[in-house]
């Protein structure tokens, strides 16, 4: 049988959640796109589906301690390690994250990814408020800065009754990380990449600022592509209400000043610069500390120039960094972000136009011209994530990853 998957030989790891419920038609999929899959389960994990229904649907034996209780023989977790390109356990609970984190190898599953030399991929299903307990959270971090690939739980109706964060998201989705892990997964392995995001506030008084719309969802979908495709992830973050990635290390700033400062810092052990922050182009001379009264009709403010990030890293560029900028415009887009490309010596400019519905500020889509040395070519209306993936294969084959 040939497929996306052909060959791979993937662990399943199913646990004692509800979701497990889910998990015979996955093993269907996997099989059906060419994989190899063995089922490993938690002890609690046969409350919710049969080892017996996982193993007719997988072809192979499924394996629930060390030892079969009833030949004795022993079940190899370091050959079990060894052997699997990829893990998946899915649903994951949170008593086995916490088993992952402090390396409590008292059962099968959690002992073979402690001996496994592959990706690790991990899906967090449970009820809404112990998702969100500090404990969970903090433990899905330390994963994620372990190199374990967390799959975001997906928000609906919960087993409790209630409704919210903690869904499994649904076999075929899970097939897609899967997918997405040997399409891509080691493309930027050792690569050292800086990006910024979001927009910067500058302020006038104690509390009014300048500012512009900017979310921070495009350099954040850019940082979450490019973990996900191996690279280590520095995100320098102005003001947004999104959560930190899993995974990156993120350093939040306010100002323009704050976000330069930062990035110098970081630039030098950078491989790969993407300067996704909308950055203000001015701030006022002199910022109150009082708030301002509304007196005069009118109010005069004297702004100066903010430092430029993307022509600071273009002068500052070392051999074999690639440099990234975005430009976001409402006429003649392609002659000012080609003129900004060769300007900032910049290698790639991202165009944002205004005037394409459903891209820029604020939005969950996007659309997008590469704009190259060499090359101009144009995405369609996509997701952010989407167009993030388009962004990273553009600079991999720039740099001859591909």
């Amino acid at each position: 049988m040939t497929g996306r998957l052909a060959g791979k030989k993937i662990i399943l790891g199913v646990t004692g959640g509800i979701a497990a419920y889910k998990t015979p038609h996955l093993v269907r999929l996997l099989k059906k796109e060419g994989a190899e899959v063995r089922v490993l389960m938690s002890p609690s994990a046969s409350w919710f589906v049969t080892p017996e229904t996982l193993g007719v649907v997988s072809g192979n034996p499924v394996w629930e301690s060390f030892f079969d209780p009833l030949t004795l023989q022993w079940h190899n977790h370091v050959e079990l390690g060894l052997w699997a390109d990829a893990i998946l356990i899915a649903p994951c609970t949170a008593s086995t994250l916490s088993k992952l984190v402090q390396g409590q190898s008292d059962n099968l599953l959690v002992t073979v990814c402690m001996s496994c030399r592959c990706p690790v991929l991990v899906s967090p299903a449970m009820d809404l408020d112990m998702y969100l307990q500090e404990s969970v959270q903090t433990n899905l971090r330390i994963l994620a800065s372990r190199g374990m690939r967390v799959i975001e739980p997906e928000t609906g109706p919960l087993a409790s009754g209630l409704s919210g964060k903690g869904r499994m998201p649904e076999p075929e989705q899970l097939l897609e990380h899967l997918h997405r892990l040997f399409a891509y997964g080691h493309l930027f392995a050792g690569k050292n990449v800086l990006i910024t995001a979001g927009p910067t506030h500058e302020y006038l008084d104690a509390v009014r600022y300048l500012g512009n719309a900017s979310s921070g969802k495009m350099g954040y979908a850019l940082a979450e592509t490019f973990r996900d495709m191996g690279a280590h992830v520095s995100l320098i973050s102005g003001p947004v209400t999104l959560p930190a990635p899993e995974g990156i290390q993120t350093t939040r700033v306010v100002s323009a000043t704050e976000m330069y400062d930062a990035f110098t810092r970081a630039l030098p052990a950078a491989d790969i610069i993407i300067c996704a922050a909308a950055v203000a182009d001015y701030r006022p001379a002199e910022k109150r500390q009082e708030k301002l009264k509304k007196e005069a009709n009118n109010l005069n403010l004297t702004l100066v120039k903010n430092p430029d990030l993307l022509l600071y890293a273009g002068e500052n560029k070392k051999n074999g960094q690639y440099l990234v900028g975005f430009a976001l415009e409402t006429h003649n887009e392609e002659t000012f972000a080609r003129e900004k490309l060769i300007r900032k010596k910049a290698d790639l400019i991202v165009l944002n136009s205004l005037r394409d519905e459903g891209a820029g500020f604020g939005t969950d889509t996007n659309k997008v011209t590469l704009i190259t040395h060499n090359n101009t070519r144009s995405s369609g209306l996509l997701p952010k994530p989407e167009i993030a993936g388009e962004i990273a294969l553009c600079i991999a084959g720039e740099c001859s990853l591909l």
